[in-house]
C-alpha cells in the first residue's frame, strides 16, 4: 500500500470519534504518526485500539481547543513533535432551532469551537510550519456554510467563517510554505446526522427516514457521504503541493434549493 506521508506528523483535533477518528486511520494508513487530540482521554484511547495503532505511530493528547490556556498546554506538550499537517476537526452542531428562539450563549458556545478554536490552534502551530518553510493545515468546514440549512443558523454561520478564515491565512503564510485549506464535507452518515433527522422529524411531524429522504434528495448522488470518504479526501488534498486558499467540496454534490 502506498504511503505518502511517511516521516510526517499530523494533529487532528476532534479524533476521538466519528470523522475525525476516520481520518487518524487514513493519515496512519499514509504513513503518518499522528496526535490524537480532543477532550476526553478514553475516548481517544478506543480510538488509538480500534484502528491498532501503535505508541510509535500515535499519541493521545487532552486538549479543549476553544480554551486559550488548553492549546498552549498542547503546544507546549507537543514541542517534540515536528507537526507538518493541522488538521482542525473539532466543531459541535449546536442547536436546532430558529434564530430568534436561540439563546446567545448558545450562539457563543458554537463559535468558541468551530471558528475560535480554529484560530488559536492555527496561533500555537503555524509558527513552526512557517519556521521550517513548510506544512499543512486543514480546516474541516461544511457545505451548509455555503448553503441555506434552516434552524441551523449558528453552525452555518460559523461554517462560513471557517471557510473566510481559511482563504484569508492561506495568503497570509503561503510565501512561507505553509499550504491552509478547507474540506467541505456533506451530511456524513452517523450520530450527529441520525440526531438532526430526529429533531427535524419531532419539528415536522414526519418519521426519520422521511426527513433524511427529504435531506439527501438535495444531493446529486442522493445520499450522504460516508466518514472513510471524507478521510480519504484529506490524504488527496495532502498530496497536491499546488494546492492552497482552496475549499473542497466532498458532499455527493448537494447543492442549495
Amino acid at each position: 500500500m502506498s504511503q505518502p506521508l511517511v516521516g510526517r506528523t499530523a494533529l487532528v483535533s476532534g479524533a476521538g470519534n466519528g470523522l475525525g477518528r476516520a481520518m487518524v486511520g487514513q493519515l496512519a494508513a499514509a504513513g503518518a504518526r499522528v496526535v490524537l487530540v480532543g477532550r476526553h482521554e478514553d475516548t481517544l484511547r478506543e480510538a488509538v485500539a480500534a484502528l491498532n495503532l501503535s505508541a510509535s505511530s500515535a499519541r493521545v493528547e487532552i486538549c479543549d481547543v476553544s480554551d486559550v490556556d488548553s492549546v498552549a498546554r498542547l503546544a507546549a506538550a507537543c514541542a517534540d513533535e515536528r507537526i507538518s499537517i493541522l488538521v482542525n476537526n473539532a466543531g459541535v452542531p449546536g442547536p436546532v432551532a430558529d434564530l430568534v428562539d436561540i439563546e446567545p450563549d448558545d450562539w457563543d458556545a458554537v463559535f468558541a469551537v468551530n471558528v475560535r478554536g480554529i484560530y488559536l490552534m492555527c496561533r500555537a502551530f503555524l509558527p513552526a510550519m512557517m519556521s521550517a518553510g513548510d506544512g499543512d493545515v486543514v480546516n474541516v468546514a461544511s457545505v451548509s456554510g455555503k448553503r441555506p440549512l434552516a434552524r441551523r443558523t449558528p453552525y452555518c454561520a460559523s461554517k462560513m467563517a471557517v471557510i473566510g478564515l481559511t482563504t484569508t491565512l492561506a495568503h497570509e503564510v503561503g510565501t512561507s510554505g505553509v499550504r491552509v485549506n478547507s474540506l467541505s464535507p456533506g451530511p456524513v452518515r452517523g450520530p450527529r446526522m441520525e440526531r438532526n433527522f430526529r429533531l427535524d422529524a419531532q419539528r415536522t411531524g414526519s418519521s426519520p427516514a422521511e426527513a433524511e429522504a427529504a435531506f439527501v434528495s438535495r444531493a446529486a448522488l442522493g445520499r450522504m457521504v460516508e466518514e472513510q470518504e471524507v478521510a480519504q479526501g484529506l490524504v488527496a488534498m495532502l498530496q497536491i503541493p499546488g494546492l492552497t486558499a482552496a475549499d473542497i467540496d466532498l458532499s455527493g454534490g448537494m447543492v442549495a434549493r
